[in-house]
């Protein structure tokens, strides 16, 4: 009983920093870049797509679904397609290997009866390309864990760095130019301390970086 009351106020203790703490572990910077007059009705929608061409990486659909879906909601808020929806409705034209890759493509690809008229459909006034990821680096510390006669439990500490760099690029179907781009960086630094029981510490920088970004997209879209 004693050991086990133990670990519970352990748990309690690390618990309550953990509230304190993640507060002000992750720092986020937005940057925008207009290079045209936007502006937006109530009855047309943009769409989200990830790049996914990098050999690398690819743009995770999760990530797009949080910007998408935050733009939807609040003051100000704007019809998003969903893009798998969308994507599907424009087989093949939008496939990571034949997705356009320059908003000059878009007049090209618009001469396709086909794609203006799904387009038009849809109600499309933007599309915007979400392209990036979250790295980790600077992992340090070690945790080592043991079992013995009266129990068991670990026992370290460990840290590494954060970082969700994601850039936008707004496409506009009626000028069919690219009209801006949005950069958000989120940085943010994981703990993880192991008194008995480990307690991760995980800086939110992506759901962090989802939030700045969708917040300023939906700022640049409705013309503000």
């Amino acid at each position: 009983m004693k050991t086990i009351t133990t670990i519970k106020l352990i748990k309690l203790s690390a618990s309550l920093f953990v509230v304190g703490f993640l507060a002000n572990c992750t720092s986020t910077t937005v940057d925008e870049f207009r290079q045209g007059e936007t502006g937006i009705e109530s009855d047309q929608s943009i769409v989200i797509l990830g790049r996914r061409q990098a050999s690398d990486y690819e743009t995770r659909s999760e990530f797009v679904e949080c910007v998408g879906e935050r733009m939807t909601r609040g003051e100000g808020a704007i019809n998003v397609v969903p893009e798998q929806e969308f994507i599907d409705a424009m087989f093949p034209w939008f496939e990571p290997r034949t997705a356009p890759l320059r908003s000059r493509d878009l007049e090209q690809l618009m001469a396709e009866d086909v794609v203006a008229r799904k387009m038009n459909e849809f109600g499309i006034r933007y599309i915007v390309w979400v392209d990036g990821r979250t790295e980790t680096s600077g992992r340090t510390g070690s945790i080592s864990c043991a079992v013995g006669p009266a129990g068991g439990g670990c026992f370290g500490f460990g840290t590494w760095e954060d970082d969700a760099n994601f850039d936008a690029r707004v496409w506009d179907v009626s000028s069919l130019r690219n009209v801006g781009t949005i950069n958000t960086d989120a940085t943010g630094q994981s703990y993880l301390p192991a008194l008995v029981v480990p307690i991760p510490l995980i800086a939110r920088v992506e759901a962090n970086a989802c939030s700045r970004l969708a917040t300023q997209l939906k700022d640049f879209v409705n013309g503000s």
